[in-house]
């Protein structure tokens, strides 16, 4: 099935969506519109164009292909399946993320993976081909976050505060340097071959989707980023 978005508002085209019985959808010329495939599970989506606000929002199984950039809050409470960005994204990618994968070939703006968790074997990914900005993975409670920093060789691989509240999950930043003003709640340390293994599928299927080399990714370094148990996030509330 083929939707030309050009002319639809979000909700007349997300009608459509979600009462189709085909598997497999094709959404051109879309401008803007919100909210597309929110709550989706069992289809294949792919979208030219740029989607508005919460692309994939509550997506429960659906696979989501966008052949260009993306705006706010993609993948907001994610539950499952998977969003592949052939551009960058927005603000707040991945808000309260709780299953799935998103992988983007260029940046991501502030507040990536806000809020994300994980639930014995549901523990979601964001993999970030080029750069990330402030706040990355603020208030982390589970889940996996990877950024490359793929042909931004001048530019840092996250900007200020990052890990700021971090209770849990990882994130992998493949750099030489931390990025500045990072926050004492999140303790950086060289990720060995075993943190790296642990990843190297997530790797695998970006190089696949987005035609990169992932020998030249693995002969980076590799910070990982886990809670500081020295500075526990609870005591930004507890008066000792």
């Amino acid at each position: 099935m083929k939707i030309d978005a050009g002319q639809l508002g979000h909700q007349e085209l997300n009608d459509q969506l979600r009462m189709s019985r085909e598997q497999n959808i094709i959404i051109d010329n879309c401008l803007g519109q919100r909210y597309l495939a929110s709550g989706s599970r069992g289809k294949k989506v792919t979208v030219t164009g740029t989607p508005g606000n919460a692309l994939g929002s509550y997506l429960d199984g659906t696979e989501i292909d966008v052949y260009g950039n993306v705006q706010e809050a993609t993948g907001d409470t994610m539950n499952g399946g998977a969003i592949y960005i052939h551009g960058s994204a927005g603000d707040a990618t991945g808000y309260a993320m709780r299953g799935g994968k998103i992988l983007i070939q260029g940046d991501t703006g502030y507040r990536a993976g806000v809020h994300m968790k994980e639930y014995k074997d549901k523990i979601p990914a964001i993999v970030v081909g080029g750069v990330a900005g402030s706040f990355l993975g603020e208030y982390q409670a589970g889940g996996v976050i990877v950024v490359l920093g793929l042909h931004r060789e001048n530019q840092p691989i996250a900007g200020y505060f990052c890990g700021t509240g971090m209770h849990g999950g990882k994130i992998y930043l493949r750099s030489d340097t931390l990025p500045e003003g990072m926050s004492p709640q999140a303790k950086a340390d060289d990720a060995g071959r075993e943190e790296l293994e642990a990843i190297k599928p997530l790797l695998e299927e970006f190089c696949c989707k987005f035609r990169e080399d992932l020998n030249e990714i693995l002969r980076g370094h590799f910070f990982v980023l886990t809670q500081n148990t020295k500075n526990p996030y609870r005591q930004l509330y507890i008066q000792n």
